[in-house]
Order: C-alpha cells, then structure tokens, then sequence
C-alpha cells in the first residue's frame, strides 16, 4: 500500500511546529474548575441523572485528569520504540532517521507537558486522583509482544488522539480554554506521528510471512485486552477519587451504575474510536483484509 506523504514530508511538518511545555502551562496559566475538561462525548457524565451538576463537573475533572495521565502513560512505552526502531536507521535514510528521532524527542516533550498538567492539576483540585500503572511495568508488559503488535497499538493511540479532537474537542466551547488547548498542542504533533506509525507498520510487515502477520495483529488484541483490564481498574480509581471530592457516599445502585456507564465511556475513548478509525482500519487492510473485517465488527462493542 502506499500513502500520500513520505518521512521527508511528515518530518517537514513536524519542525513547522514548535512549542514549548513552558508556552502552555504554569502559574500564569491556571486551570479553569468551573467549566468542564473533555467534551461529554467521552466524559458521559449526563447519563449519570442521580449526580447534580456540580457533581458531573467534578467527575469531568476526574476523568479530564486520568485522560491526560493516561497519555502520558502510553508515551512512556512509545518513546522507547521509537528509539529502538531508529537506530538501525542512523546509517541508513537520513528523512527516515531524523523524523523518528523527531517523533521521539516529541513524545518526550508530551510526557513532561502531562507531567506538568498533573502538578498544575494537584494544585487546583482538592483531591487527589490516582491512575492505573506504574509505568514501567505497563511498558515492560508492552514492549514484551511483537513488534509489530505494539506498531499496531500505537497506530490505534495516535488515530484515537486524531479522532478525539477533530469529532469532540474542537467545536466544543464550553471546555476550559486553557485544558483545550493542551489537547489542541498535542493534536497538532500526533498527527505528523499517526502518518509515521503508519509508514512504520508498513516497514515492520515487510518481509514478514502471512503467520508472523497474524501473530503480529493476534498481539495487538491481547494488549486491547490489556488495556480494557486496566480501564476497568481506572474506574474503580476515578470512584475512589470522585467520593472523596463530592464527600458523597453512592449507594450500591447507583456505584453500579457508575462503573457500568464510565467503564464503557473509558472502553470508547481509548479501544473502540481507535479499534475502529477508518485510517486505522486501512491500514489492517493492507495487513489482513480478513482480521479488518474482525476487527471492525469487534470494535462495535466498545462504543
């Protein structure tokens, strides 16, 4: 399959833009706790009637906090792939080895923005919000599948992130501005990423036999597993969290609910818009039109 962009082009892009971590957040640039973080989209905290307002705002916060905590997570397996993945490079094609060393040295500067955020965060917030991990035993667990497996999950977070910010954060005016706009900086950089990991799937399945293939997507639902188990766990936090900021005890109907209608607002955000993005489901189909299709009809159960 080929693709309209090259590493020379997507690497062009990339140094077009440049910020900071200093730029976008920090003391002159608070948060906003009176209006919401993430669109309600991915939030779903309106099915939630027996919460008031305030409470569903609260639960926003939460959710907005493990949301940017969880990125930055990620980051922190995709970081060292991608530095395995351009050292054989060095020597090789100079646009293909300096855009993933770009791509590298971007995802260090989006870990130390999140890092940043969840400081900001603790400061404002009068609670505080644990989240699932610790990294690098998420990233130890990762990195042990296939290569072309952990390719795959990357692809599906990058498109994900494209998904997120183009169907429900960028038309949304009534988010905090300043939360927005740490979304809006790191949609900018992940897409030059999303057209990387897809040029470097490609070169990881070439050569490959058709099992080492099936191998390589059979990986990749494991760590959708993976992942579901650990959403699961990020739930149960974000309750910890949100009844310790509301001082509100739910009662044994409405935790159900509660978990039952976040645990699939998480499955949505982070598997099902990324297990079934159209450029992701393109790509699979250069992989394997039949696991496409599998994939695809999976995906439905996690919106």
């Amino acid at each position: 399959m080929t693709y309209p962009y090259s590493f020379k082009d997507v690497l062009g892009r990339a140094e077009r833009i440049t910020w900071r971590v200093e730029d976008l957040i920090g003391e002159d640039k608070p948060l906003d706790f009176a209006k919401p973080f993430m669109p309600e989209a991915l939030a779903r905290t309106a099915p939630l009637d027996f919460l008031t307002g305030a409470e569903q705002r609260t639960l926003n916060h939460i959710r907005g906090h493990a949301y940017l905590s969880i990125f930055g997570l990620v980051e922190e397996f995709i970081l060292p792939f991608v530095l395995d993945h351009a050292r054989p490079l060095l020597n090789g094609d100079d646009y293909q080895a300096r855009a993933y060393l770009e791509f590298a040295a971007e995802e260090a500067k989006h870990i130390h923005l999140f890092r940043r955020f969840r400081e900001v965060f603790a400061d404002g917030f009068s609670t505080r919000c644990d989240v699932i991990g610790p990294p690098d035993a998420i990233a130890g667990h990762v990195l042990s599948h296939p290569p072309l497996s952990v390719a795959l999950l990357i692809l599906h977070i990058e498109w994900m992130t494209q998904r997120h910010f183009q169907e429900s954060v960028d038309d949304d005016r009534d988010l905090d501005p300043q939360f927005k706009s740490l979304l809006l900086h790191h949609w900018m950089e992940e897409l030059q990423h999303a057209q990387l990991d897809t040029l470097m799937v490609q070169s990881l399945a070439e050569g490959l036999s058709a099992a080492e293939i099936q191998a390589g997507i059979d990986g990749y639902l494991a760590l959708g597993g993976f992942l579901d188990d650990g959403l699961k766990q990020q739930v149960m936090l974000d309750l910890v969290a949100f009844e310790a900021a509301t001082k509100r005890r739910l009662d044994p109907a409405q935790r159900a609910a509660f978990i039952e209608v976040q645990h699939q607002a998480n499955r949505w955000t982070y598997i099902g818009s990324g297990m079934s993005h159209p450029k992701f489901l393109e790509t699979l189909e250069g992989l394997s039109p039949a696991m496409r299709r599998t994939i695809e009809g999976a995906a439905l159960s996690f919106s």
